[in-house]
């Protein structure tokens, strides 16, 4: 059998850690994966990992700069796939913002409520990883080029489902601002159920000032976001004009003055 390069006894090392860190969860931390256990579970031995990492510390910022990194799927594969029968059976955007808030939901919850869910367990244990990005130089890159890379491809996610229900950015706001607004609630959500916190759900009633029907309190945030980032494009249009007439008249020549007999001058 060839004998394994650096590389290779580096990326069969950190895969092993990976998988443990995903099995024993957030709360375990990367410091609690001790280099020594995860070379007996490869069968190496201990001259292999200090040829490549100096000490523990070194392994640990590897293993959280490569957990940070880890995807098992794009960043709007979840979401895009639970709103794909509203989509297709002409569901409103209110529809979508609900549906897509309850899958969000239900996914982060599966930290506590389907322990073998890796999606959902490399998705916190990457987040708490990011919320301690301070620890390492590498981690809050890794965390930036994630975080970059989540906003890039949701931008492009809402702003065809805002073109598609007709809707545009309220001046001077942009796509990118909303997605941050949107990672913010959906992050923050997410950390309360890595707390195992409930998330709150309603139902409304038809003759409420909210949309009627079943609701999570992510959903309700997203209505708001919507409202105060958006405007119909028919609306938009029209304010636009308006400014223009307005624009127009500022820029016109003063209206001519009148003399004494009624004549302008």
């Amino acid at each position: 059998m060839a004998r394994r390069t650096a590389d290779e006894t580096r990326r069969l090392i950190l895969e092993a850690a990976i998988q443990m860190l995903l099995e024993r969860g957030a709360t375990a931390g990367v410091q609690h994966i001790r280099l020594q256990e995860v070379l007996r579970s490869v069968g190496l031995t201990t001259g292999a990992a200090y040829r490549i990492w100096a000490d523990q510390t070194e392994f640990h910022r590897d293993l959280a700069v490569e957990m940070v990194g880890l995807r098992f799927a794009p960043p709007v594969a979840s979401a895009a796939s639970a709103i794909r029968d509203v989509l297709d059976s002409g569901g409103s955007l209110n529809d979508v913002a609900r549906t897509a808030a309850l899958d969000h939901v239900t996914y982060t919850a599966k930290f506590h409520t389907e322990p073998a869910s890796r999606d959902s367990h490399a998705f916190i244990t990457a987040l708490a990883l990011r919320t301690a990005a301070g620890a390492w130089p590498e981690l809050r890159v890794a965390s930036a080029d994630r975080h970059r890379e989540s906003i890039a491809a949701f931008a492009e996610f809402y702003a065809a489902l805002l073109q598609r229900f007709g809707r545009r950015m309220r001046s001077p706001l942009t796509i990118v601002d909303f997605t941050e607004a949107m990672a913010a609630l959906g992050e923050g959500f997410a950390i309360r159920a890595a707390e195992g916190l409930d998330h709150p759900e309603y139902d409304i009633p038809e003759d409420a000032e909210v949309p009627s029907g079943r609701w999570t309190l992510f959903g309700i945030g997203i209505l708001g976001l919507v409202e105060a980032f958006t405007v119909e494009a028919a609306e938009q249009a029209v304010e636009a004009a308006e400014q223009a007439v307005e624009a127009a008249g500022q820029a016109a020549p003063g209206r001519a003055t009148e003399t004494a007999d009624g004549r302008g001058r």
